[in-house]
């Protein structure tokens, strides 16, 4: 008797130990389901929704989850805050090719992220520590623009921001000081809680610490308000007329020869819709015409039935029309954009600098075969790379050029602007993506543009969404999805430029040499600390 209660003693006291056990286990998994929830809060704060707002509670509950981890630990979730987000974010990638391709673009890219959870792991030991865990996200979002592949930029807090009240940061410093404010934001909400939380546990709490966490927060919006001073949608050069043509695309049962027929077709026949609007008053007429990238596949310099099509749009609306072709020349395969004078022809051109990895050209290509070999059926030829800033010089109005694509890399619009454009054209082929919200995401890449440089932007687009979006990143015109339609409207030409235009990529290089010195500071710091501990 005595052994069998002894026995059941030992079991009853067993028991607790277990459920705290299971207990622990569950608690364990809190950080790691946070952060992975915290990365889908920031991809609901991306467009089409308007909850800009969001991204301050995500980088807040990413800024909780990390602070103080290992960096193993950190790795881990920092690759699930990535997952979380780009996983929902870039979903529109495997509209056409599957899954594979998009799963393995989010796995690569979210390793960048697992990193920058490393660095902010690292630097949230230090005073202050929310500007050097900020300035480690710039560093990994300007890892992401170069790398690999020249880069994808997708994703930059910064294109998340269109409708918030961080925007005018933009024309002070870009991408790059826009979105260092919102993670700083976010990051200093949660220092600035965790500091009251602190407090009401009776804990000492360095004025210095909370001094820092209230700067966190307050001076991005203080900054985002003074900045508004240099948002302008104020003429500086006369005005234009401009036109977007919509065309549309046929959603089936065209082989692809007879498809690119149609779509050229389509953009020519609502040109001529349009010059009939105009002849007939009901709006007014285009100083120019804007046609979307691919709007005519088949290149109008090698075979004239196109190059006639083209012609007689721009000889029935009278003025000068931009057409996006694919062009083959001396053997390279161009996405260029061709200005169509109606007396001239064909007069100036400008290829697509940055192309498209796995859609305008297949890096590993026959490690993409061996995987699945109507991918590299698809794409039988690269395209060729432009070499040279696209600006058109259109009746004295200098229009710049960035291709789909090209809206993404600061790069590739802020050099349309220093070469002269007074606006900026961005023409698109959504098509190939459905109703994805992939179209949505680049109009407010398009929109930050518009406020960086202080410049009207325009984005004709084959299926939609086009639309016309002044410089302080007001969209005044936008089209439906897969309708023909077409838009008018007088925009400002402007001249000046803004801090961001002129300073480029300083900004950007000051913040990743912040990042450098923060993670210096906690490696050196941590290596002290064990120097110490040993003796």
């Amino acid at each position: 008797m005595t052994v069998t209660a002894t026995s059941v003693d030992q079991s009853d006291q067993l028991q607790p130990r277990r459920a705290s056990g299971a207990r622990g286990r569950l608690l364990r998994l809190v950080p790691a389901a946070a952060s992975a929830l915290c990365g889908v809060l920031l991809y609901v704060s991306f467009p089409p929704r308007t909850l800009w707002w969001l991204a301050l509670p995500a980088f807040a509950g990413f800024g909780w989850v990390l602070r103080g981890r290992s960096w193993k630990a950190a790795l881990g979730l920092g690759y699930l805050f990535g997952l979380g987000f780009l996983l929902p974010l870039l979903v529109w990638t495997s509209v056409e090719v599957g899954p594979l391709p998009w799963l393995a673009l989010v796995a690569i890219e979210a390793v960048f992220i697992a990193l920058v959870g490393v660095g902010v792991a690292a630097v949230s030991r230090l005073p202050a520590w929310p500007v050097w865990a900020a300035a480690v996200w710039t560093a990994g979002e300007a890892a992401r623009a170069r790398v690999p592949f020249q880069g994808f930029p997708w994703g930059k807090v910064a294109f998340g921001q269109a409708d918030g009240v961080f925007l005018p940061l933009a024309a002070l410093g870009g991408t790059p000081v826009l979105g260092f404010a919102v993670v700083l934001c976010g990051f200093g909400l949660y220092e600035a809680g965790r500091l009251i939380a602190e407090r009401r546990r009776g804990r000492v709490v360095r004025r210095a610490a909370a001094t820092a966490a209230l700067l966190g927060v307050a001076v991005p919006v203080a900054g985002a308000v003074a900045a508004r001073a240099l948002v302008s949608d104020t003429a500086q050069h006369g005005t234009a007329t401009v036109a977007l043509v919509q065309g549309n695309v046929p959603r089936a049962g065209l082989e692809f020869n007879a498809q690119r027929r149609a779509v050229l077709d389509y953009h020519a026949r609502e040109t001529h819709k349009l010059a009939a609007d105009v002849r007939a008053s009901k709006t007014p007429r285009p100083d120019y015409v804007l046609w979307p990238e691919n709007s005519s596949d088949i290149d109008p310099f090698g075979y004239p039935d196109a190059a006639a099509v083209i012609e007689q749009a721009a000889k029935d609306i009278g003025v000068p029309i931009s057409v996006g072709s694919v062009v083959e020349r001396d053997g390279k395969l161009l996405n260029e954009q061709i200005l169509w004078d109606p007396v001239k022809g064909p007069t100036q051109t400008y290829d697509k600098r940055q192309i498209q990895p796995f859609g305008e050209y297949l890096p590993l290509r026959s490690l993409v075969g061996a995987i699945n070999k109507s991918w590299t059926e698809m794409a039988r030829q690269d395209f060729s790379r432009g070499a040279k800033p696209g600006v058109f010089d259109i009746d004295g109005a200098r229009v710049g050029l960035a291709t789909c694509y090209e809206a993404a890399f600061d790069w590739a619009v802020r050099d349309t602007v220093t070469h002269g454009a007074e606006m900026i054209s961005v023409p698109s082929n959504n098509a190939t993506f459905d109703r994805s919200e992939m179209t949505y995401q680049q109009l407010a890449m398009s929109r930050v543009r518009a406020v960086e440089h202080s410049r009207t932007v325009t984005v004709p687009v084959t299926s939609g969404v086009s639309a016309v979006i002044m410089p302080d990143g007001r969209i005044t015109q936008r089209t439906g999805m897969f309708v023909p339609a077409y838009l008018v409207q007088k925009v400002p030409l402007r001249r000046s430029t803004t801090p961001a235009t002129e300073l480029g990529i300083l900004p950007e290089i000051a913040l990743v040499l912040v990042a450098a010195g923060g993670i210096g500071w906690a490696i050196g710091s941590g290596l002290r600390a064990r120097r110490a501990g040993g003796a």
